[in-house]
């Protein structure tokens, strides 16, 4: 809603519209910040939520609201393969061939919170990780679209995630 909200403002020409919006903007931001800070309190509460969190976030892409998320939605994280935890959280493609008839693959399923979480936390990582960066650069390459990369990218820090919370080890570039 802040983004529709902050587009909006761009869009409009009127004064006293704008001043309008900006209220609006400010408000939601109030609240945004509010429900931040008690999801931190809620996450700092537990000793091991507070740990996971923050071994979580020396990930590129990942920051409070993501880590969250996945302590939140995904228990699993660190217990489960590598193949396992992709389709858990809808980022595994999936075969829907019927007899002969043969199509792409997709992703679907899973849990559509952690995957939306996954894919934003991916596309930071690809604009700003140099690993992730040339791990994008080189699926587009090969002719891969930019969300199959991202989704890609997703998937493979998922990966890295679920093996940094089974190692107990922090993100190592």
């Amino acid at each position: 809603m802040r983004k529709q909200e902050a587009t909006r403002l761009k869009q409009t020409a009127n004064t006293e519209a704008c001043a309008d919006i900006r209220s609006h903007i400010r408000l939601l931001d109030r609240r945004i910040a509010r429900v931040e800070a008690r999801i931190a309190e809620l996450v700092a509460e537990d000793e091991a939520f507070a740990r996971t969190a923050q071994r979580l976030r020396t990930a590129p892409g990942i920051g409070p609201v993501v880590a969250a998320i996945l302590i939140a939605e995904r228990p699993e994280l660190g217990h489960l393969d590598r193949r396992r935890i992709a389709a858990l959280a809808g980022l595994a493609p999936v075969a829907r061939d019927s007899g002969k008839r043969t199509r792409s693959r997709a992703i679907a399923g899973g849990r559509p919170v952690v995957r939306r979480m996954l894919y934003l936390a991916a596309l930071q990582a690809s604009r700003h990780h140099p690993r992730f960066k040339a791990f994008r650069a080189r699926l587009e390459e090969q002719r891969k679209s930019a969300k199959q990369a991202i989704i890609a990218v997703a998937r493979k820090l998922l990966t890295i995630l679920n093996a940094m919370i089974r190692d107990e080890a922090d993100f190592a570039t």
